[in-house]
């Protein structure tokens, strides 16, 4: 039987399925605020009055509005947020990676204000910067995690080399890569990091329509899915509409 929880670094129990707040930004490329800001606080307010207590940001979305919104909206509520960082300045189709220490310790300060947050539960490593290597990245979150600003390192966008490495320096609780029922080529992290007690957060989870005997899977069959290959997946499905909150929520109901 398929747990609804996985617990974090150890410590953190959430709902696998989570929500991921890409998409409450400014439109098209995610850029700038989301331009229905109210109606935003009110679908995070509801997915955690729903029971989501997992939610997925990141510095780089908008950038720094995903978390502002959340931040507004979850500010008194009992939930774990993750964000990331070290991705600087994006641009419309082109995305600039900084690992450097500088560059992550002000991207944790920024998201401790954007989040309303004393302590960051989870802050991930959006991607690895070629011009730094992991080893570097993950020494800094390690510093912020000893000084407290943040409680547990994930990691993005990495390889299963990459990730070992990474684990050589700090402790690693998370891992998020594109994966999903069309999409499998992270089949090796998401078994390595079950065995490792690593939390697997798949982004893209509806992914490219995936096909069900020559029929498209319903948004819930494709986050069941996923729910059900391994009991360290927590999904990030992203909506803007309550009543698509509400459908995916009811994933459960196939498990």
């Amino acid at each position: 039987m398929n747990s609804k929880t996985f617990t974090i670094g150890g410590k953190l129990t959430v709902n696998r399925l989570g929500y991921g707040a890409m998409r409450l930004t400014g439109q098209p490329g995610n850029f700038g605020p989301y331009p229905e800001w109210e109606s935003g606080v009110k679908l995070l307010r509801r997915a955690a009055d729903l029971g989501v207590d997992f939610f997925d940001s990141a510095w780089a979305y908008g950038p720094e509005h995903a978390d502002r919104i959340v931040g507004e909206a979850l500010e008194e509520r009992d939930v774990v947020i993750a964000t990331k960082g070290g991705v600087d300045k994006p641009e419309p189709g082109r995305i600039v990676t900084d690992g450097s220490r500088d560059a992550l310790f002000s991207q944790i300060d920024r998201a401790l204000v954007n989040l309303r947050r004393d302590r960051i539960d989870l802050f991930q490593l959006h991607r690895i910067d070629p011009a730094t290597p992991v080893e570097v990245s993950v020494a800094a979150l390690a510093e912020a995690q000893a000084d407290g600003r943040i409680c547990h390192i994930g990691l993005s966008n990495v390889t299963l080399e990459q990730l070992g490495r990474a684990m050589a320096v700090a402790p690693i609780a998370s891992v998020q890569n594109r994966f999903n029922m069309a999409e499998t080529e992270a089949e090796d992290l998401v078994d390595f990091t079950a065995e490792a007690g690593i939390a697997f957060v798949p982004y893209g989870p509806l992914g490219a329509s995936p096909m069900k005997q020559g029929a498209k899977l319903s948004p819930r069959e494709a986050l069941a899915w996923l729910l059900k290959r391994s009991p360290n997946i927590v999904v990030i499905p992203g909506t803007t509409s309550i009543a698509h909150l509400e459908e995916n929520w009811a994933a459960w109901d196939l498990i």
